[in-house]
């Protein structure tokens, strides 16, 4: 029975590569193929690059400690350089749901009004007020300055490195292959671009990646941590929901049928418990504060369906779903037209068997397009149309190489062995993307799980270059045969 929920686990994660990987091939094809002669090349070059790094990194040797820590941090070193090189060369003019943030924090005062109405972003979006305070906390310690966000940014980006990196030793106990996971994810510009704005999702992926190892390490104070790593990351980046939902799964497939761990199953519940109360009294101080009188609700859980179910946008925000949107009116006026709209939509999919043709589109557009992070960069006002669509196509070569590997890696864990602690993480892989599905996506929504596709892609990375090297072993050796 449990071998039949691990190969049904590991065949949902290869379906959704599988799907990643022709659709990412769709969409070049329609997007940068024809664009430029030189496109293809440079995608061979950027993979033969890769190829040939990563055989460099599995060569150096892993029995001596000090020397592959120098490996590691080295690595991380030149990531961090490179992430505030990018910094210093976009704007730092911040865009959308980022200014949103940022642009309030301009001489706010605790209890001052973050909304006019009760149909404002943080009245409809109170869940975001909890950013929104780690935001004005890092205003009130470096002042008001976007670069104090941006280097903190970097900061997590580097550590998400280094745990992706710890990640792989404990699943899979191969050191040249955590160094390789390092690698693929720290290349990939659609990643970490998104650096230089007020964004919640670095911050909230460290938190929960941190949630994820504690609850590895399998003692009861790493899950009351955990479960205080899980409560912080709801409140930075909130899609708890998925994490959870994960989370208890893997503990009663794992933990309780396999392995019979009462302890260790009771323990996860007392970390999922922890955040309940934390997350509880987090909304009660916001609401006490005078920051949000909503605390952390939703108050507008009608409108990601809405946009999510909506064909002709493909599951995205559409500037053309503006003019449901009526400041003028009360939320509870809204919600009444946000819920027809809904039904409409449901109504148009049913009737013209859309379900599939929209799923296939929301997935294109969330794991296997552009994820538009160097578009939120602003870079357009800074630079030529021209360095801008050099600038994007380079970022998606990063998502490309990612995207093969994953996939070759997603195939290749039917014939490895690893720790069943990889199912900690992909079990909220798999929620997330099912629940996509259905509400509202965006390329950048993946940012937070492209480290848990960093580490199966360093397994096919892996896999690719101890086949390589086969081959050049069995070549040398049929070359003496012939002398």
């Amino acid at each position: 029975m449990q071998k039949v929920i691990n190969k049904t686990i590991l065949a949902c994660v290869a379906i959704l590569t599988t799907a990643i990987f022709i659709l990412m091939l769709a969409f070049y094809h329609h997007n940068f193929l024809f664009q430029n002669t030189h496109n293809s090349i440079i995608v061979i070059a950027a993979v033969l690059l890769v190829l040939l790094i990563g055989y460099g990194l599995t060569r150096i040797k892993t029995d001596d400690r000090i020397l592959n820590w120098l490996v590691v941090l080295s690595m991380i070193l030149i990531f961090m350089i490179t992430a505030l090189i990018w910094i210093s060369k976009v704007p730092s003019v911040q865009l959308s749901d980022f200014g949103n943030f940022w642009d309030r924090l301009l001489n706010y005062h605790i209890g001052d009004p973050l909304y006019q109405t009760d149909n404002d972003y943080f009245s409809k979006y109170a869940y975001q007020s909890g950013y929104f305070v780690y935001a004005m906390i890092v205003s009130k310690i470096f002042g008001y300055h976007i670069f104090a966000i941006q280097f903190l940014n970097v900061i997590y980006q580097a550590l998400i490195l280094l745990i992706t990196y710890l990640f792989v030793i404990k699943i899979f106990d191969n050191i040249k292959m955590a160094r390789l996971s390092i690698l693929i994810l720290m290349i990939d510009l659609d990643w970490f671009a998104l650096n230089s704005q007020a964004s919640n999702q670095y911050l909230g992926s460290l938190l929960y990646l941190v949630t994820f190892y504690l609850i590895m390490k399998n003692e009861l104070k790493y899950y009351i941590l955990a479960g205080i790593t899980l409560t912080g990351g709801c409140l930075i980046r909130p899609i708890g929901p998925v994490i959870i939902a994960g989370i208890i799964v893997y503990a009663l497939i794992y933990l309780l049928l396999k392995n019979k761990d009462y302890h260790a199953t009771i323990k996860v519940f007392l970390t999922v418990a922890i955040y309940f109360v934390l997350f509880s009294l987090a909304g009660w101080g916001i609401k006490a504060s005078g920051i949000n009188e909503y605390g952390l609700t939703n108050n507008d859980p009608e409108w990601k369906f809405v946009t999510g179910l909506n064909y002709q946008s493909a599951g995205t925000y559409s500037p053309d779903m503006d003019q449901l949107i009526n400041p003028n009116k009360s939320r509870k006026q809204m919600s009444k037209v946000e819920y027809k709209k809904l039904h409409k939509e449901i109504a148009y999919l049913n009737q013209n068997h859309a379900w599939l043709p929209l799923f296939i589109h929301k997935t294109q557009g969330l794991w296997s397009s552009r994820t538009m992070a160097t578009d939120a960069a602003n870079i357009r006002m800074a630079h030529s149309t021209k360095t801008v669509d050099r600038i994007n196509f380079l970022a998606y070569v990063g998502s490309i190489i990612l995207i093969i590997f994953s996939w070759i890696g997603s195939l290749q864990l039917f014939r490895t062995k690893f720790d069943d602690k990889l199912y900690l993480l992909l079990l909220p892989l798999m929620a997330f993307a099912v629940v996509q599905l259905l509400i509202e996506v965006q390329g950048r929504y993946r940012i937070e799980f492209l480290p848990v596709i960093a580490i199966v892609g360093s397994l096919g990375l892996y896999q690719v270059l101890h086949v390589l090297s086969s081959i050049k072993l069995n070549s040398k050796k049929t070359f003496s045969f012939i002398k």
